[in-house]
């Protein structure tokens, strides 16, 4: 297994990570992105033929981005798709965005409806301040929850994802007669599932002091995060357009205290565990674990322990770490077609 360099110097992160001209032109790249597509049609010189506006607006397709208010804040997402088809909703995971699915949602798009959206303080989404807004699991839960049902989602099978896989369970357990079919990619519900890492947070959990507060800070490293991207990769099928975003989005101001916030509550989803596995056997939905084999953080472990709640769960296992995504999504977008054309009728 070969593995990409984690250390930087610091002329190489600086040359990334120009943050004066990145925080001016973040906006106007979002704002370019939504009216400039990526180009799907070449010439034979390999120039894009611009698609007239009509074209556009009917390319089911082609990710389209949107607004819409929950609560007290304007929730971003990505739809692709026919509204017509059948739905899968996207949940990201730390300290991604609806950015993670930007190369699967096309793969997908010819026989599905997807909706990803940004959870609040991550992406795009608006964050409101912590004075304002609980920053919690439960209620990063119902914000989702509030959202399927503003975009009009009534049945849908989920894609969950590390932080999204327990928001994604907590909408299972509420609405059981809504979820067609889960894809849970690295997205754990067993303790068995947790990696080492989780030693240092369950000691914080029992003894929550501000400094180990301030230790975990060290999440939103430049460096911590390239590794969550690159560990247990195979050499040079990661690219640097998700950290570098998900590294500038952290670190907005006010977000590293609402991610604190977080990982302070994580316990939360442990502690659901046990409900989240009682969801799985009173309701058998149909369940495709694909996995990252060399993520760190959630084992395979986690995926292998699908089986004993729900016999028929189909366990895949690529050759990829915790964002198995940036690697093998043509890979994965294939399980999944295999899968949900079996399951959704």
């Amino acid at each position: 297994m070969a593995t990409q360099r984690s250390v930087f110097t610091r002329d190489e992160v600086l040359q990334l990570f120009q943050f004066h001209t990145l925080q001016s032109l973040i906006g106007f790249i979002n704002d370019i992105h939504l009216f400039f597509p990526r180009c799907k049609y070449t010439n034979h010189s390999g120039i894009c033929l611009t698609l007239h506006p009509k074209s556009y607006k009917n390319n089911k397709n082609m990710i389209t981005y949107h607004r819409v208010q929950v609560e007290d804040c304007k929730v971003f997402y990505r739809e692709a798709g026919n509204p017509e088809k059948p739905a899968i909703l996207l949940l990201h995971g730390f300290p991604s965005s609806s950015h993670m699915f930007r190369e699967l949602m096309p793969e997908l798009a010819d026989e599905y409806h997807l909706i990803a959206p940004d959870f609040p303080s991550f992406g795009q989404t608006e964050s409101p301040s912590r004075e304002e807004f609980e920053y919690s699991f439960d209620h990063l839960a119902n914000v989702v929850d509030k959202f399927t049902e503003a975009v009009g989602l009534t049945k849908f099978a989920m894609y969950v994802f590390d932080y999204g896989a327990p928001i994604g369970y907590r909408l299972a357990m509420w609405h059981p007669e809504r979820i067609t079919a889960i894809v849970s990619q690295n997205g754990n519900m067993y303790e068995e599932g947790l990696g080492k890492k989780w030693e240092a947070r369950k000691a914080y959990w029992k003894n929550p002091t501000p400094e180990l507060r301030q230790q975990f800070s060290s999440a939103y490293a430049l460096e911590t995060i390239i590794g969550q991207y690159t560990f247990g990769t195979p050499e040079g099928s990661v690219g640097p357009d998700g950290y570098s975003l998900d590294f500038y989005y952290v670190n907005l101001p006010g977000r590293a205290e609402m991610q604190n916030d977080l990982i302070l509550d994580y316990r939360s989803n442990v502690a659901l565990y046990p409900e989240f596995q009682k969801y799985l056997r009173n309701n058998q939905p149909p369940l495709l674990a694909v996995w990252g084999e060399n993520d760190p953080s959630f084992i395979p472990a986690g995926a292998n322990a699908f089986k004993r709640d729900l016999p028929n769960a189909e366990i895949h296992f690529v050759p990829s770490g915790h964002f198995a995504l940036e690697s093998h999504h043509t890979e994965i977008a294939q399980l999944m077609k295999d899968f949900l054309h079996r399951v959704i009728k």
